[in-house]
């Protein structure tokens, strides 16, 4: 059998193993491993590719930025910054049409400034705003998809796990691409709350504008929100001046979200176990799927099947703008049964070389890729973002959580499109900062 056909079969083997819900990290390394043995004939050189790639992986300097901004996420989660972002956000905000839905919006996207991770993010801001909204008689279909969108920006706003994942595999600078994950963060926070605006001035009964606080009570909020602004300046400020490299910065918003919970009196014995746990748990479930991503992209390379697709999509007679299309509605289909980490890690090794040869901007790509993918976290059978809010509030119905989801599945594919149109939306910040 052709190396060509035994990477078929194996794609096609992943594909269903991770339909039928087994997990991500381990498929990917045993499918990687079985599928390199049946090419390459040699037991002693895929355990060896098994061995090295798992302890790389886990032993590799620059992969213990992971931990350490998942600890700063979940120690700004504990020290409760969540709530006063939220208010904050609420007191400027809740005056409008659909007011309440469009500050979860702008909270979920300052949460997500320190946490980087969509899930994370989402299940935070549901626990303050869900019993909020339900108290002012929103409607609950909306609400969820605005929790769930919005949590959907932590994916994209700095620091980002996907976009460290997505620069290690490629080779880019993770800086750059925080940077570059800024202003379209805040293109999509804003088309999310101008939908929320216009259908709410529409029809006031699904999210009815608040009493206006006074200024006072305005500027007041804004002192709970300081600390989140300073932490995220000397995170991105400290990279982008050269004060730290990614792992510093890492460390350093760590220590500032422990020295924030001890300033606030939050931090306490069981509340740093708890938040060591859990960056544990999500840490090397992380490191789990780069290493079985890293296995499976071997195994890809020695059957040829990336550098056929780049030289087959490149030479396909048709402008580069519809191969880009090609692969990002790949990425959208995809993204619906494969988690969004999972997914980039796999498809990555194939469409890079791709996107290479068509002479796109690897950034850009990259800020696209984490895009796209966002749509994957809120639509069927997958839709992580949307279980998390369907497990926050268990009296309303799956299906209502995903209908709710479904015209933010439509803001986001109208933002991608206006990204893909305007690359300098993602592209004019890092640009600046950093140069060409």
């Amino acid at each position: 059998m052709s190396p060509v056909a035994v990477g078929i079969i194996g794609c096609f083997f992943l594909l269903a193993l991770l339909f039928i819900s087994q997990p991500v990290g381990f498929t990917l390394a045993i499918v990687g491993c079985v599928g390199f043995l049946a090419v390459m004939h040699n037991p002693q050189a895929a355990y060896h590719l098994m061995v090295t790639s798992t302890f790389d992986t886990f032993g590799k300097y620059d992969y213990t930025v992971i931990p350490l901004f998942v600890l700063m996420g979940q120690l700004a989660y504990h020290s409760g910054i969540s709530k006063r972002l939220f208010q904050a956000a609420y007191d400027w905000l809740g005056f409008l049409p659909g007011g309440l839905n469009i500050a979860t919006i702008g909270a979920s996207a300052a949460f997500g400034a320190i946490c980087g991770s969509g899930p994370a993010t989402t299940a935070t801001i549901a626990a303050v705003a869900l019993p909020e909204m339900r108290e002012r008689k929103y409607s609950m279909g909306l609400g969820a998809g605005a929790v769930a969108a919005g949590g959907g920006l932590g994916m994209l706003i700095p620091p980002s796990v996907v976009f460290i994942a997505y620069g290690i595999m490629t080779e880019q600078s993770p800086a750059r691409l925080f940077i570059a994950g800024i202003v379209p963060g805040i293109f999509l926070a804003l088309l999310f709350s101008g939908y929320i605006l216009w259908t709410c001035a529409r029809r006031p009964e699904l999210g009815p504008a608040a009493p206006p606080v006074s200024w006072l009570q305005r500027w007041k909020s804004l002192l709970g929100v300081i600390e989140t602004v300073v932490l995220f300046l000397l995170v991105i400020g400290g990279m982008f001046l050269g004060w730290f490299t990614p792992t510093e910065a890492a460390a350093v918003g760590a220590a500032g979200a422990m020295a924030i919970a001890i300033f606030r009196k939050r931090l306490t014995w069981k509340v740093l176990c708890r938040s060591i746990q859990e960056t544990l748990r999500t840490s090397v479930m992380i490191l789990i799927i780069i290493a079985g991503a890293m296995i499976f992209g071997r195994f890809l390379a020695v059957t040829g099947i990336p550098d056929g697709i780049a030289g087959t999509l490149t030479g396909l007679p048709l402008p580069g703008w519809c191969i880009l299309a090609f692969i990002l509605l790949f990425f959208v289909v995809m993204g619906t049964v494969v988690d969004a980490l999972a997914m980039v890690l796999m498809t990555i090794p194939i469409f890079y070389p791709v996107i290479l040869k068509l002479g796109y901007d690897p950034i850009w790509f990259g800020v696209m890729v984490v895009t796209v993918v966002q749509i994957g976290v809120l639509t069927p059978p997958v839709g992580l973002n949307a279980y998390v809010v369907s497990g926050m509030m268990r009296d309303v119905p799956l299906q209502k959580v995903f209908r709710g989801c479904i015209p933010f599945v439509g803001v986001l594919v109208v933002g991608a499109a206006i990204l893909t149109v305007f690359p300098q939306i993602a592209l004019w910040l890092p640009n600046l900062m950093l140069g060409k």
